[in-house]
């Protein structure tokens, strides 16, 4: 193993997992659901954190494992969670329970994010997270990116898509929708980022200008 490898794999072990945050992790695996790494978790419980996120919306439910690590970063804030699958969401609902989590802080939306993203407010969230049908990865961050404040935070889980993105050798439809992404992002002037090697990747976006 390379020494690059070691130290992606210690980071990775890092983080500690809470006991309701590793049973909605089995759960997800159970649900054939590929939920965030701990590291990535961590990450994005950070950035909930610095950014005092008071309103956080995500972009696919699950089974609650990222749910759960952006509402332990943020303690005071409400989350607004999507996703299609009402059998994830009722996972999820049970692992926020499970966490202690208050009913009213998390607000499950059952549809598909196509249909509820346009309806949502320009400049209302604090933190988005799009973890979800990566073949509509650049619709999704579009949205985002309107749908939160200036100098909120919008994030990408999976943004290497295991391992294919950096493979030159890779062009499936998927990796070519991540390439683009990461193509146009680094040439916008209206945010700034930053793409993490944790888990599956993660992309990071500081919404600086509109």
């Amino acid at each position: 193993m390379s020494d690059k490898d070691l130290s992606w794999k210690f980071a990775e072990e890092f983080p500690v997992e809470p006991a309701a945050t590793q049973t909605a992790r089995q759960h997800s695996l159970e649900l054939g659901i590929e939920p965030v790494s701990p590291a990535v978790g961590a990450q994005l419980a950070v950035l909930a954190a610095a950014t005092d996120a008071k309103s956080i919306l995500e972009i696919g439910t699950g089974a609650g494992v990222s749910g759960l690590w952006l509402l332990q970063g943020a303690p005071a804030a409400t989350l607004t969670t999507i996703d299609v699958e009402i059998d994830h969401q009722n996972r999820a609902r049970q692992a926020y329970t499970d966490a202690g989590i208050a009913a009213a802080r998390a607000r499950l939306i059952a549809g598909r994010a196509t249909d509820v993203l346009p309806r949502m407010n320009d400049g209302a969230y604090d933190l988005v997270l799009v973890d979800a049908d990566p073949a509509s990865v650049l619709d999704y961050v579009e949205h985002g990116l309107r749908i939160a404040r200036r100098g909120g935070v919008v994030a990408v889980a999976h943004a290497l898509w295991r391992g294919r993105v950096a493979d030159p050798a890779q062009r499936d439809e998927t990796v070519a929708d991540f390439r683009a992404l990461l193509a146009t992002i680094a040439e916008s002037s209206a945010v700034t980022a930053a793409l993490s090697v944790a888990g599956d990747g993660l992309l990071q976006l500081v919404k600086t200008g509109d």
